[in-house]
């Protein structure tokens, strides 16, 4: 039987290029982003279902896990930066932290739920996508890594309750995309790594299923 994920911000960065890895491999593919027409470009370069919408809307959610009723992979990928140019912690906007807390903590945990009795039913893999901002201190980065560092002991918390799936939460390392490029400028993004490189290490991952836990892709 054809193995199914559901990947989320998977309309460019390592979202498609992971997408782009699992399809050449043969999976089926359900893809969401906010961006409905690089979502349809997307789909169709890859013959994958496309469901464009906001991860943060329960409405949405609940059309994500309708459509995934045989699941073995859950890619929790779409994320925010929050508030740009990057500010200190003094100064961080704090309807801006909430918003970010719910497209990058709560969003993926509301799918997670959403999609279990799917992912339990074939013993599936979830993969958080988080950062080393959730590890260490970089100044202008306290509001995008404590929400990581949140999605991390989620992801911990859930590997230890959920002990028949694989959870990984994965680091991806600084990668060249416009997420990177909105925090730090186009040129130094430009010098980070490739997108499908750090693809081809999560797709790695995902083949080998090592044990549930916080790994480096880089």
């Amino acid at each position: 039987m054809t193995n199914t994920a559901l990947i989320t911000g998977a309309s460019r960065g390592l979202g498609l290029a992971l997408a782009r890895s699992l399809a050449e491999a043969g999976w089926d593919l359900v893809l969401t982003a906010r961006g409905a027409d690089e979502l349809a470009r997307a789909a169709a370069e890859l013959g994958a279902t496309a469901i464009p919408g906001d991860v943060t809307e329960p409405a949405h959610v609940r059309r994500l896990a309708d459509a995934v009723p045989r699941l073995d992979l859950l890619v929790n990928n779409a994320s925010a930066l929050g508030a740009t140019p990057l500010p200190r912690l003094a100064a961080y906007p704090l309807e801006t932290f909430r918003q970010l807390l719910e497209t990058n903590v709560t969003a993926p945990l509301a799918l997670i739920q959403a999609t279990l009795p799917a992912l339990r039913a074939t013993r599936g893999a979830v993969v958080n996508v988080t950062s080393d901002a959730a590890t260490g201190a970089y100044e202008g980065w306290g509001g995008y890594g404590a929400t990581k560092a949140a999605l991390e002991q989620v992801s911990n918390v859930l590997a230890a309750e959920e002990p028949d799936l694989a959870v990984w939460w994965a680091d991806p390392g600084e990668m060249d995309t416009r997420m990177l490029a909105d925090a730090v400028g186009a040129d130094e993004a430009a010098a980070a790594t490739d997108p499908a490189k750090v693809a081809a290490a999560l797709h790695d991952l995902v083949r080998s299923r090592p044990a549930s836990g916080r790994v480096s892709l880089q």
